[in-house]
């Protein structure tokens, strides 16, 4: 940004090798893990995506909402106040901050930008309401996992109505612990807190 390449989100999609490698204390090593980075950037989430938009008071959970809800991002962004009410947990100051966001023709150009820049995301129909099989559990994640990043093990716990939360407690419901787990293994252990293994968290989430 200091060197005037970067001026706006999109142009980060714009960069070449040539232009990185001329910045200051960047070698050519580094900028092609610059562009690989991005490159895989491209490849998102409609929830990830949203909430990158940094539209105020749309936290993660919020943003998994609302893509949950409307399945498309044109829907969200078409959407008006009365329709995004209807979404669980969003009130009227998240509601009125989002159709504000997407009023701005500023915001819905970056938007595009993106788009034909390679930043694309799987969309689908809205989510039926149906219920989650984890709904009002608290699960802790610890560890690596074999297969799973923490990313991935996130989503499919949120994705089944879990909360993932950050520290034992006597509220946590599981544990889901992989190779060096640490402190959180052994206050849940102290706990007696059911301590999950990946087979086992697969396991929880295909119950009926």
């Amino acid at each position: 940004m200091e060197a005037g390449v970067v001026r706006t989100l999109p142009d980060l999609y714009r960069l070449g090798l040539a232009n990185l490698v001329a910045l200051e204390r960047m070698g050519e090593k580094s900028a092609q893990n610059l562009l690989a980075g991005l490159e895989q950037s491209k490849q998102a989430t409609l929830p990830r995506f949203l909430f990158g938009l940094g539209i105020r008071h749309v936290g993660e959970s919020t943003a998994r909402d609302l893509s949950r809800h409307f399945g498309k991002l044109d829907a969200i962004m078409d959407a008006s106040v009365e329709q995004l009410l209807a979404v669980p947990d969003v009130g009227p100051i998240v509601a009125e901050s989002v159709h504000a966001f997407f009023r701005q023709p500023h915001n819905r150009e970056v938007i595009e930008q993106l788009r034909s820049c390679g930043v694309q995301w799987p969309e689908g129909e809205p989510e039926a309401q149906a219920p989650k099989p984890l709904a009002g559990k608290t699960v802790v994640l610890t560890g690596t996992l074999p297969t799973l990043s923490r990313d991935e093990a996130k989503d499919l716990l949120e994705a089944a109505g879990a909360k993932v939360a950050g520290s034992v407690s006597k509220k946590t419901d599981y544990v889901v612990a992989g190779a060096e787990a640490g402190s959180k293994l052994e206050k849940a252990q102290a706990l007696q807190i059911p301590v999950l293994d990946e087979d086992g968290l697969r396991e929880l989430l295909n119950r009926p």
